[in-house]
């Protein structure tokens, strides 16, 4: 392989031919040695890099701002769900570039890592903040081992992370009063009441109630099928007017949250008024009745995706139309955003701590009280892992202690002679 130095002006460069690409010779060039030395030194470690991996630049070169850009564009949007790279981009842009940014990749060490670790628990973040912006970077930096193979060991396996000192939070499972005087604060023709409705009687999360559509109800046989949930993604306008960020009907949360559930009565009825209430307001407002149409696209890791856009009915555009579920009385959808609303009359008005998880908690809960299978849980809640379902959703209550006891004595007093 041809190659050599040559000063250039008052500084040194090296040079090498890379071959043919595309059929076209390629040379590197590297200025700004200050000797001739130092110039045949890079060059004599270059050619040795590009020898034994083809990289003659960026494992020692790059820094880690500019390699977390490119793990970014590499592997979270080709691979992860938009919710999951959003979360990725959060903790690069506001914590691990300004933090580690300006270092070489090749120089990141454990000690450094374990710093920046050691300074966001004394800044005051909560543990599970601390590991996600870690996990962060240990996964950029695992990538860069395998398969990129610009370190040979990531600097992050060694750093030891905050200890769970924590205790863990204790969901508020609504009581039977609670869930009163909640329903009967945003009745029947609220835009809130048919949410509250869906996620105390069947356990959804906020995403997959706001996203359902008409055709996910099937009030015949009484059951609703989770397919999809709403997400917010960021929009790069074209034009002034356009919003900043657009919902998208997008994949469950995970594979396992796809499933059919059946209700009961209380919501079937509930459910058939309100889609006669909904088609008596588009009659009624006409070409001003809001409708929700959708407009299909492709995420970068293939999946496809529903861009819902409101707009009166006589303005909409020639688009396929998505009749949600979850509207006003106008027919403008009612987003996770607009629920949070409700959430803050219930607990400053009515004095009941609340969030739309705690329809999903309190569902949980009432089932197991009620002696209801918890395989059959799992199912209703979409978790993968049975664990789950006993851990973080079915907590110790009084009504299963005594139920405890009660069981005992019976299958005791049978067994005495």
């Amino acid at each position: 392989m041809n190659g050599g130095v040559r000063k250039r002006g008052k500084t040194w460069s090296y040079y090498f031919d890379l071959g043919k690409v595309d059929g076209k010779r390629k040379k590197k060039e590297k200025g700004g040695f200050r000797t001739k030395k130092d110039a045949e030194a890079a060059l004599a470690k270059a050619l040795n890099e590009y020898n034994n991996t083809g990289q003659v630049f960026t494992p020692s070169e790059i820094t880690v701002s500019d390699y977390l850009d490119q793990w970014f564009t590499l592997y979270c949007e080709p691979n992860l769900k938009y919710n999951t790279q959003q979360g990725h981009w959060f903790n690069i842009k506001n914590h691990l570039k300004p933090a580690l940014g300006d270092y070489r990749l090749r120089s990141l060490t454990p000690a450094t890592i374990q710093e920046f670790v050691n300074r966001l628990q004394s800044s005051g973040y909560a543990r599970g903040t601390v590991l996600q912006i870690y996990s962060t970077l240990r996964s950029a930096l695992k990538y860069a081992v395998e398969p990129l193979q610009y370190i040979s060991v990531s600097p992050a396996q060694l750093v030891k992370t905050p200890r769970n000192t924590e205790k863990p939070r204790e969901r508020h499972a609504l009581s039977m009063d609670e869930w009163g005087r909640i329903i009967n604060r945003f009745p029947t023709g609220n835009r809130y009441h048919i949410p509250l409705m869906i996620g105390f009687y069947c356990g959804l999360r906020i995403a997959e109630t706001c996203g359902l559509t008409w055709d996910n109800i099937d009030l015949e046989n009484r059951m609703i099928t989770v397919d999809h949930q709403i997400t917010l993604h960021e929009n790069k306008p074209q034009e002034k007017n356009e919003p900043l960020h657009v919902w998208h009907i997008s994949d469950t949360k995970t594979t396992g949250s796809n499933r059919v559930i059946p209700f009961g009565e209380t919501l079937c009825r509930a459910l058939k008024i309100e889609k006669t209430t909904q088609a008596k307001n588009e009659m009624r407002l006409g070409g001003r009745y809001i409708i929700q149409v959708a407009e299909k696209r492709l995420s970068k890791r293939g999946d496809e995706l529903l861009k819902i856009a409101s707009s009166p009915k006589e303005e909409a555009p020639a688009l396929p139309r998505v009749r949600m579920v979850c509207v006003d009385s106008l027919g403008c959808h009612t987003t996770p955003f607009q629920f949070r609303h409700c959430a803050r009359v219930i607990n400053k008005e009515l004095g009941i701590e609340f969030d739309y998880h705690t329809l999903r908690h309190t569902h949980a809960t009432i089932l197991i009280e009620s002696g209801a299978d918890v395989k059959n849980v799992q199912t209703r809640l979409g978790h993968s892992n049975i664990q789950t379902t006993l851990q973080t959703y079915v907590h110790d209550t009084e009504t299963m202690a005594a139920r405890s006891v009660e069981l005992f004595e019976k299958a005791a007093g049978l067994k005495t002679p």
